[in-house]
């Protein structure tokens, strides 16, 4: 099997060291296995992406001595086309629209963090019918009638993370305590799940491996459900190790201190990036 993987960094800031260690992970594995390293910019997030800062994620890579495979996928280009795939589960009646706080709503599209659970929805919406959807509605996944549906599918992965290395299989009474009633999207800002646009991504450019940090672990079984939802082939994931500052709390972009354009600036080399976040040097 091809050995495909993608680094997906969104355009709303600078890259910082958790961010080289993702990238650098991603590219060394990719090129160990003479497979490809794929460049998508998560930016359905239209207010808070820029595009300097797709400039900037570029120059960053490419100074760090990173190459990749192919046009750059930017999924803001795609929005139409994953509309287009949720009639499908419109059609299965798997979607209601949810008209709850806008903020909580808007929170649920981005990528999970750390130390941050789900926020299980309580149903409020739920007996909501499509027909009933209003302008900036958000779009929910009714996850017990989902995993009705795949009460015989084998909602399993394979993870090579050293943290979590094995066979997991997705428990249904788990994901309906931890995950519940996910947003799918929002309408009138076109703004679509980050883990319903990479699940797609992923099956449209023939991902096989998924390289992220550890944080998106338990967010996994939400991919899983998915992926099968729309007959999706499931990659393999590696859960990595994160890069952690002196209090040991994990990198974010509002740590300019560590963004790798300071480090440039600073006189750092790729080599020193690389023996700062424990990764050798080719």
């Amino acid at each position: 099997m091809a050995f495909v993987t993608r680094f997906a960094p969104s355009p709303t800031g600078p890259l910082h060291l958790g961010h080289a260690y993702s990238a650098i992970l991603a590219h060394d594995m990719a090129r160990a296995a003479a497979g490809q390293l794929l460049l998508r910019m998560e930016d359905t997030d239209l207010e808070r992406c820029k595009p300097d800062w797709d400039d900037l994620i570029q120059e960053d890579l490419r100074w760090l001595g990173l190459t990749w495979d192919g046009p750059i996928h930017r999924q803001s280009e795609h929005i139409a086309s994953y509309n287009t795939r949720l009639e499908a589960l419109d059609g299965k009646g798997l979607l209601y629209p949810c008209s709850c706080t806008r903020s909580d709503i808007r929170a649920a599209l981005s990528a999970p963090q750390e130390g941050v659970a789900f926020n299980v929805y309580p149903g409020t919406c739920r007996p909501r019918g499509m027909e009933t959807r209003k302008p900036g509605d958000a779009l929910r996944l009714n996850l017990t009638a989902a995993l009705d549906l795949l009460a015989s599918a084998d909602l399993s992965f394979t993870e090579t993370g050293p943290a979590h290395a094995g066979q997991h299989r997705v428990d249904p009474d788990q994901a309906q305590r931890q995950i519940g009633d996910v947003v799918l999207s929002r309408k009138g800002e076109d703004i679509v799940a980050y883990f319903l646009a990479s699940a797609f991504d992923d099956a449209d450019q023939g991902v096989t491996h998924v390289i992220r940090g550890e944080d998106l672990f338990e967010f996994t079984a939400v991919q899983v459900i998915l992926q099968h939802l729309f007959g999706l082939p499931t990659p393999v994931y590696h859960h990595h190790r994160l890069i952690r500052d002196d209090q040991g709390k994990r990198l974010a972009k509002r740590d300019d201190a560590r963004a790798i354009q300071k480090y440039r600036d600073d006189g750092f080399t790729p080599a020193d990036i690389r023996q700062i976040v424990g990764l050798p040097n080719p």
